[in-house]
Formats: structure tokens, C-alpha cells, sequence
């Protein structure tokens, strides 16, 4: 990494969840130059889902965050049909 690099900036609000007894990784970041929140999620299988939207706040972030993972369950999140895999 050089000088020039931006930094990535992690929010305080970025926290670990159980929802329906499964373990997930609530990520809330941006570059240090960026004005806009980057939302990922992290669920026990290690599969990243990251929002396309950005948000305002941090802490807009992890709540939509916390209300997707309650309005689809843990199930209904890691179910799949919503994951681009990497070749």
C-alpha cells in the first residue's frame, strides 16, 4: 500500500448477530475520502452479500441490515438464489 492509497474506514457500528440461532458479520465501511457507507454482510459460511445501495449513515446502514436479516430469516438470507459466485 502506498501514501496514496485511501484508507478503509470501519464504523463502530459494524457488530456480529445471531438471527434464528445462526451467526452473521454485519460489515459497515467506506473509503476515507467517500462520503457514502458500504453495507456487507457476512453469514457463517463465510459468503459476503454486499448491498448495491449506499447509505447516508452507518448506522442506516446496519439497520437495513438488521431488518433484511429479520424480515428473510437466516434460512431465507443464506438460501443461495441471491449469490453471484466468483469463477
Amino acid at each position: 500500500m502506498t501514501d496514496q492509497d485511501p484508507k478503509l474506514v470501519i464504523s463502530s457500528v459494524s457488530q456480529k448477530v445471531l438471527v434464528d440461532g445462526y451467526p452473521f458479520s454485519i460489515e459497515v465501511f467506506r473509503l476515507e475520502h467517500e462520503e457514502f457507507w458500504t453495507l456487507e454482510v457476512i453469514d457463517r459460511d463465510g459468503t459476503s452479500h454486499v448491498w448495491d445501495d449506499s447509505f447516508e449513515s452507518d448506522t442506516a446502514a446496519r439497520d437495513r441490515a438488521i431488518a433484511d436479516l429479520q424480515a428473510e430469516g437466516a434460512i431465507g438470507f443464506m438460501r443461495g438464489d441471491n449469490v453471484v459466485p466468483f469463477r
